[in-house]
């Protein structure tokens, strides 16, 4: 029995190419056309983009994003095992996949890219998922080349990715980081029995938009300061800013931050304010 695409179901192509899921990489593959097809619509209309996809594993999301249009498909993966099964899907679409054999994490897809609209689209891989993300929302990666992501992720770190100082259990650096730059939404969950072999959680696929008109700050700075203010989230930041300045109340005042808030409470804008007057003081050689 062939999929709807005129390719062979996954399983068969997973068991032909001996690709069984490895746990070093991350890997949890998805068999499931009629969800890999959701995660790919998710997207919005893919007629006439180039998307990115990492980690494609056997190609299950990359032949929902070709069957749903998409001009061209980049699909990084660092697997060579790989390599065949999507060497497959390639030749059933000629010039419409890329495929790049290549660490994502340390691979720069803009020159493959192009000027035309462009896409990121993955299940991304557990274990370097978010250090991904954070790396799109980089100086040295902005502005975006890409127009919107639509990732999955785990569903703990999903609900980080999208929250803010009204949802302060789940607010940290990494709300911080993504609200600065970006706009992003929960779409839907996905049970671990999607997944060969199941995950021990649930996973989430997120939307993410690049905001048109960021907050000026540099990357690293609001990173530094994130990091020590979150680093101890339970202290009043009066006493976590300390391993920045020796003088933090200051510093709190000039940025409009009571100097007894503790990191959870205080938004983003609030963040970018700290940062940009903590990098100023550091650059005019402050301690």
């Amino acid at each position: 029995m062939t999929a709807s695409d005129g390719l062979p179901p996954l399983r068969e192509v997973v068991a032909r190419h001996g690709l069984e899921p490895k746990k070093a990489l991350g890997q949890n593959f998805l068999y499931d056309l009629n969800l890999t097809g959701r995660i790919a619509r998710a997207a919005g209309p893919l007629a006439g983009v180039t998307v990115l996809e990492v980690g494609p594993g056997p190609g299950g999301l990359t032949r929902a994003l070709l069957a749903e249009g998409a001009a061209r498909v980049i699909a990084v993966e660092r697997d060579p095992r790989a390599l065949p099964a999507l060497a497959e899907i390639a030749a059933h679409y000629p010039g419409r996949l890329t495929v790049v054999d290549a660490d994502a994490l340390a691979f720069d897809p803009r020159p493959l890219v192009g000027d035309g609209p462009a896409r990121i689209v993955a299940n991304l891989p557990y274990n370097v998922g978010t250090a991904l993300l954070t790396g799109w929302l980089d100086d040295a990666a902005w502005p975006p080349w890409w127009d919107s992501a639509t990732l999955m992720f785990q569903r703990e770190v999903a609900e980080r990715i999208v929250a803010d100082e009204t949802e302060r259990a789940d607010y940290g650096r990494l709300g911080v980081l993504c609200g600065w730059r970006t706009q992003s939404d929960i779409l839907f969950d996905v049970a671990p029995s999607a997944f060969v072999p199941p995950p021990k959680v649930t996973s989430s696929v997120v939307r993410i938009v690049p905001r048109a008109v960021p907050l000026p700050c540099r990357a690293r700075a609001l990173e530094t300061v994130t990091r020590a203010a979150f680093g101890q989230r339970r202290k009043m930041l009066r006493q976590s800013l300390k391993s920045l300045t020796p003088e933090p109340t200051a510093l709190l005042a000039e940025a409009g931050i009571a100097e007894t808030a503790r990191a959870e409470e205080v938004p983003v804008a609030g963040f970018v304010r700290l940062a940009n007057l903590w990098d100023a003081q550091k650059k005019a050689g402050a301690p």
